[in-house]
């Protein structure tokens, strides 16, 4: 076990990427027909598709909340240590 404990961010990064990853999966989906001639999904299919960039937008903003936290603690700490 890690004595880390979770950032701000930690939760946006996993949701980010569950998002992304169903966008992935979605956006497989969407060119699947028209590789092998087969018939075009519904529109639905082609909003879902839109999940990647926003999962990915997602874990972003995810990381640049932990970054900020870690600068935070590490001002805080030499803040601390000099005075």
């Amino acid at each position: 076990m890690s004595d880390r404990s979770d950032g701000p961010g930690d939760v946006l990064v996993r949701v980010g990427g569950l998002v992304f990853g169903i966008g992935m999966l979605s956006v497989i989906a969407v060119f699947v027909p028209y590789v092998f001639d087969l018939a075009r999904l519904p529109s639905f299919a082609y909003w879902m598709a839109m999940l990647m960039p926003l999962g990915l937008l997602v874990a972003l903003g995810g990381l640049f909340a932990d970054a900020r936290a870690g600068t935070r603690r590490r001002r805080a700490r030499e803040a601390a240590a000099a005075g």
